[in-house]
């Protein structure tokens, strides 16, 4: 959905010119696509119920794309919104090496790095652009559009702040060596009991909880 809309939108730039009216059909078959996808994983997915940052995000973006599948309409402004799927690629990728216990490594230093960058690039800058045009076009909108959009656009910026400040203490800054205290010796990851061996410290699954 990522590289689509990317795509989309660098032959079609009107588009985020005039989110809301003018747009090709691919644009309107693509977001109906992405829109399948979200509902298939909320509905199929059993540990949905578990993580509630999945499900909140899939409902918002399911509520916000669907209504510019039926309305067509917005499309533009949809195309813009799916441009934050590329960033969950790279968090995806990020993912790789702590699965498969290969973190630290240059790996997942370049996939730490590449998700806060697009995380910044493609999350936060273009939530702040959406806002704000949401804001300024209100009166183009039916109000009840704009509470929806903005409980959407709200939602998913208060999520990527916790996951980007989870990413950056998580992998940056808890990565840093630190002078182990007198009497005690840690290696990162790792700390010591006594009688009882080491004991590992893991965080590899997917909530965002847990990043």
């Amino acid at each position: 959905s990522g590289a689509g809309a990317l795509f989309g939108l660098s032959l079609y730039p009107q588009m985020a010119a005039d989110p809301i009216h003018g747009h090709p059909r691919w644009a309107l078959v693509l977001v109906a696509v992405s829109v399948g996808y979200f509902l298939a994983d909320l509905l199929w997915n059993q540990t949905l119920g578990k993580t509630w940052d999945l499900l909140c995000h899939h409902l918002v973006v399911v509520s916000c794309l669907s209504t510019a599948v039926l309305s067509e309409h917005y499309m533009g402004f949809s195309m813009v919104s799916l441009l934050l799927e590329l960033n969950s690629a790279c968090l995806h990728l990020r993912k790789l090496p702590l699965l498969s216990r290969q973190a630290p490594s240059l790996a997942f230093s370049v996939t730490s790095w590449a998700s806060l960058a697009t995380l910044a690039l493609f999350r936060l800058v273009l939530l702040g652009w959406m806002s704000l045009w949401l804001f300024r076009q209100g009166h183009q909108v039916p109000l009840a559009l704009v509470t929806l959009g903005g409980i959407g656009l709200v939602t998913v910026g208060v999520m990527s702040i916790i996951l980007g400040i989870c990413i950056l203490v998580n992998d940056v800054l808890q990565s840093r060596p630190h002078p182990a205290s007198p009497g005690h010796e840690k290696t990162r990851g790792t700390r010591t009991r006594r009688d009882d061996g080491p004991v590992t410290r893991d965080s590899s699954t997917l909530s965002l909880k847990d990043w």
